[in-house]
């Protein structure tokens, strides 16, 4: 039951975030309204002379369309990520702690994931200085509510409890955006939606269904086995090198659907994360944005 009890009290961590998110995305403000449109040259002689070449723009062409959104049918992306605003970048890690290497910028155009991409992601993911110092977190709270008591306490106890939390998700992540998704052809980055993807519940919609739809190499929507295929097998090993007491099927399965719960959830959060970080410190973008 220790794995069961530290994982649920993540999910929770991150259902909070969820709320957090939700109340952020309420109070944002609006984009910055786009300088007026400059009125038509005037028609050259040439021009006047043949009507028919002078093609007038529709007052609906003259607007902005919206970014296409992820996984929609032969939808291009809307351009790359250096010309995104930066209110709407993905960071690397979020506020420095929290790792976010498998989020994609919303509209950014980015080249097809190769198998050594896949491999520096899910390391990163494992063993950059975030996901380490982010397992400390996760260890110290299974070490005081002593969620395995096999363990027992002392330093050489939450030792146990470190290792045993790093190699949980090094399996995981190894599993989950490298071996499976190597042998199935899949993607396994997230696709942010952002703000012209539609309202906050049609986007968390999105992201919580990025556990079990995902798209392949090619840019096709497809079941995301790398979640759920890379999960039940992480889940699998991950149970033989707890205390035998911990060895049951009942575990295994239950740290499965854990998994792949927890995973969606992370993705509304990351989702979220530019919204959440603009409401917070949009005073200092602004004054960014009018001092380059």
């Amino acid at each position: 039951m220790g794995k069961f009890d530290r994982r649920m009290r993540r999910s929770a961590a991150c259902a909070v975030c969820i709320l957090i998110c939700r109340l952020c995305v309420g109070q944002q403000i609006p984009p910055e309204q786009s300088s007026p449109a400059q009125p038509p040259p005037a028609l050259t002689e040439s021009t006047q002379s043949s009507p028919a070449q002078a093609t007038p723009v529709a007052p609906s062409q003259a607007q902005t369309s919206p970014a296409p959104l992820p996984d929609a049918p032969n939808a291009a992306p809307a351009t790359n990520a250096a010309a995104v605003p930066a209110y709407e970048q993905q960071p690397k890690r979020i506020m420095g702690v929290l790792p976010n290497f498998r989020s994609v910028t919303a509209g950014a155009n980015v080249p097809k994931e190769t198998t050594r991409e896949k491999l520096v992601t899910a390391t990163e993911d494992n063993y950059d200085y975030t996901s380490l110092f982010f397992a400390v977190f996760i260890a110290a709270d299974s070490f005081a509510t002593k969620s395995t008591p096999e363990f027992h306490q002392g330093a050489a106890g939450f030792a146990r409890y470190y290792w045993h939390t790093v190699a949980d998700q090094s399996v995981e992540n190894y599993f989950v955006e490298l071996i499976v998704p190597a042998v199935t052809h899949e993607d396994s980055r997230y696709y942010a939606m952002g703000r012209e993807g539609g309202s906050f519940w049609k986007r968390a919609g999105y992201s919580l269904t990025r556990g079990l739809i995902t798209r392949t190499d090619t840019d096709k929507p497809t079941f995301n086995y790398s979640e759920v295929v890379g999960s039940a097998a992480a889940a699998s090993i991950s149970i033989f090198y707890y205390p035998t007491k911990e060895q049951t099927v009942a575990n295994g399965l239950r740290d499965w659907g854990l998994d792949v719960t927890y995973d969606s959830i992370t993705f509304v959060f990351h989702e979220f994360w530019p919204d959440i970080h603009h409401a917070i410190f949009r005073t200092k973008d602004t004054k960014a944005a009018a001092n380059p």
